[in-house]
């Protein structure tokens, strides 16, 4: 290897490759680190010579190569296949992880959901290479999302840091980076900066929904009583609203004793087959919807590009106009009026939209007092504390009434002691 200067400007280096031939790459304008630049490169022939693998020192040599070096040494033979993935762009690695995404069984949804979101992170640090990737680059990203103009609360904002930290871990497993310089960062306490919590309905305003929903016009396409059964649906067996999108005639088996519904692996949030039991008014209802759908079709034609919860806020709002109107008196219509009953958004900030139904689900299960591993079994939580504390609230009333079966502390005892003392 032989290190000079030509001109003021820069060194070359020349050096002898695997197949004996002489080449000469442009160095740097330091002669100290061109030196050290062709060492590592002798090393890397030596590699190619010997047939060995690259060490774990090479391979993180070259992944801090510019594109053109990478280029120059693969073009050499020096470099091959996913060694030379640091010359493409992080965009184009992000297309495959999509495609693998996809390949593994993942729904276009979900693929495009977190991909777009790695990319979101990668425009905006200007990362456009994988060396180009900096932790403390993409968390100041994220700060300036959270107090900037966007304004992204915490939960968005590790939702983010979770789709790059996933791209990441992917290239270092598919051989194209070795390490993830992102691994140690960790996302923020949602619990500090909640946007859009949710709440659980009543038992009655459930029924007012369901009973008013059923008379009203369609809505995007979806017919009132249509939409009745899968409210009810939602409510009972606690699914998602993708998941309830998944579902066709050959989702079901209401023949079964008890009837069941089952969804796909693709579909589920946790990526296995689930089959729920169905309640048998409810599998009437459905036998009903199903007897005029055709096979393979969703039997719920909910909106593609617009979420469930405007459909339902539609519904909630025409309910508790409905049940605001049947007021006895004007007095007992201005007390309605000033209630949270059947609002899409209460005094609290509590939201009711389409997950809220899941979120019903789960407090009912818990108000009706069943033992908690069943509602962990039904809502398909694999930590029972996420069945406990967010899925399941307290109703109006409860309080009361488990305080009422406390005994009374204040009761004369001394009837009783002294019947004790005698026998």
């Amino acid at each position: 290897m032989c290190v000079y200067q030509r001109g003021v400007r820069k060194f070359y280096i020349d050096f002898t490759e695997h197949q004996g031939i002489r080449r000469r790459i442009p160095g740097l304008t330091d002669k100290k680190a061109s030196e050290s630049l062709g060492r590592m490169i002798e090393r890397l022939v030596s590699s190619k010579v010997g047939n060995e693998g690259l060490t774990v020192e090479l391979q993180r040599w070259i992944e801090t190569l510019s594109p053109s070096l990478r280029e120059t040494l693969g073009k050499y033979g020096l470099l091959e296949g996913q060694k030379l993935a640091g010359m493409r762009t992080l965009k184009d690695h992000i297309d495959d992880w999509q495609a693998f995404l996809l390949a593994k069984g993942n729904t276009a949804k979900h693929a495009n959901l977190v991909s777009g979101r790695a990319k979101s992170v990668v425009d905006g640090c200007k990362f456009v290479y994988p060396n180009d990737i900096s932790a403390a680059r993409v968390m100041a990203h994220l700060h300036d999302l959270r107090d900037g103009e966007r304004n992204i609360s915490a939960q968005t904002s590790n939702f983010y840091l979770q789709a790059i930290k996933q791209f990441c871990r992917w290239m270092c497993k598919d051989g194209r980076a070795t390490s993830n310089p992102l691994e140690y960062l960790d996302g923020l306490n949602v619990r500090t900066d909640r946007r859009h919590d949710r709440r659980a309905l009543e038992v009655e305003e459930i029924r007012w929904l369901l009973d008013t929903t059923v008379k009203q016009p369609p809505i995007r396409g979806m017919a009132g009583p249509a939409r009745a059964i899968l409210y009810t649906l939602a409510l009972e067996s606690g699914l998602r609203s993708a998941e309830l999108a998944s579902l066709t005639r050959e989702s079901f088996n209401l023949a079964a004793d008890p009837p069941t519904v089952r969804v796909l692996a693709g579909y589920s949030k946790h990526r296995r087959e689930d089959v729920l039991t169905l309640r048998p008014a409810t599998a009437a209802k459905l036998r009903e919807l199903l007897a005029v759908t055709l096979p393979n079709v969703p039997i719920f034609s909910m909106p593609r590009h617009r979420p469930m919860s405007e459909t339902l806020a539609e519904d909630l709002a025409a309910a508790r106009a409905k049940w605001l109107a049947e007021a006895a008196t004007p007095a007992e219509r201005e007390r309605r009026d000033r209630t949270d009953f059947l609002v899409y958004r209460d005094a609290a900030g509590h939201y009711c939209d389409f997950h809220s139904l899941r979120h019903s689900c789960g407090s009912l299960l818990a108000a009706a007092g069943v033992h908690p591993k069943t509602p962990q079994a039904i809502m398909r939580h694999s930590d029972i504390n996420l069945t406990l504390s967010r899925y399941s609230h307290v109703y109006d009333g409860q309080e009361a009434d488990a305080l009422a079966k406390l005994p009374d502390f204040d009761e004369d005892t001394s009837a009783a002691r002294r019947a004790e003392a005698t026998g």
